[in-house]
């Protein structure tokens, strides 16, 4: 159950998203026992996103939510490395204007029921 949810700045094309999409889908496989095939992804585009004080270039925030009780500090490297290589790559956000936030958790909501 990983979701890798993305809010960015800048205005996204359907085929950027589908690149970021399977970008991710590689990246969360650094995660044991995680896989594209339960992997979520939400994209929101063309937010304003104020990043020291200003809002004048591309920016990132990215959530990356994952069930379980811990995941190991390598894990979260890795995808770190390449979420933001991901979003230079494909729109152009530097990763100095790139935050990731990581979670892991048990209480997971799924298919009318918690896990």
């Amino acid at each position: 159950m990983p979701v890798i949810h993305t809010h960015v700045s800048v205005k996204t094309t359907p085929e950027q998203r589908e690149a970021l999409k399977a970008a991710y889908g590689k990246a969360i496989t650094a995660v044991p026992g995680k896989s594209e095939g339960w992997l979520m992804c939400p994209f929101e585009d063309d937010m304003p996103i104020y990043f020291a004080g200003g809002n004048d270039k591309p920016a990132a925030y990215v959530e990356v939510n994952v069930f379980g009780h811990s995941v190991p500090k390598g894990a979260w490297e890795k995808l770190t490395e390449q979420i933001m290589a991901a979003l230079s790559s494909e729109l152009g956000i530097p990763q100095d204007r790139t935050y990731i936030r990581y979670t892991a958790t048990t209480d997971w909501g799924w298919n009318g029921g918690n896990f």
